[in-house]
This record gives structure tokens, sequence and C-alpha cells, in this order.
């Protein structure tokens, strides 16, 4: 038994791996918090982590931007990294125009 501590020992200070006792301190969150709180937050958490900014830059033009439907700006907008962007549909266009045209093409 106490070269089975040593050996866990071992691996905690080497390794960086243990028994941690914690795990049920883990699963209790803050009082009033729910677990569909917390799955929500490391899901928005996870998304922001795993963004990649696209390739290409978008091909529309300022009358494109002017008839889009809201719904596909907002897709637009998130996946540019624009992901809380809250706003009327006359605002989002007019930040779309300015974000992704150069000057020339207005």
């Amino acid at each position: 038994m106490a070269l089975s501590q040593l050996f866990q020992f071992a691996c905690t200070i080497v390794l960086g791996h243990g028994n941690n006792n914690n795990s049920s301190q883990e699963k209790v969150g803050k009082p009033g918090t729910t677990s569909l709180d917390i799955h929500d937050k490391i899901a928005q958490k996870k998304k922001m982590n795993d963004f990649q900014m696209p390739l290409h830059y978008p091909r529309y033009k300022k009358g494109d931007y002017e008839k889009m439907e809201e719904w596909k700006l907002d897709t637009l907008l998130k996946q540019y990294g624009f992901f809380n962007f809250d706003g009327t549909l006359e605002e989002k266009r007019k930040f779309a125009i300015g974000a992704f045209l150069w000057p020339d093409q207005l």
C-alpha cells in the first residue's frame, strides 16, 4: 500500500496527475446557478474559442447588404466573429457595409 501511495505521489509531482478530491467541488456551481446555465456558458465559451476567421472576404455589394434579410446578416456577422451584435436591422446593415466594403465600393 505504501508503494502505491509513493507512486501516486510521484505521478502527481512529475506529471501533474493525481487523485484530485476536488471533483465533487467542481460539480457544484455557485448558489442560484443551474446546470443548464453552466452548460450554456461552456457552449458559448467553446464557440468563441473555436472561432476561425474565414479565408475569404464576403463578396457582396452595397446593394446586396441593403436588401439582405436579417437572418442572413446575423449569420454573416457571426461567421466573421461578431457574436453578440445587438441592434436594429438598419444598424446591422450599416455595420456590415462599413466592415466589409472598401471605401471605393461605397
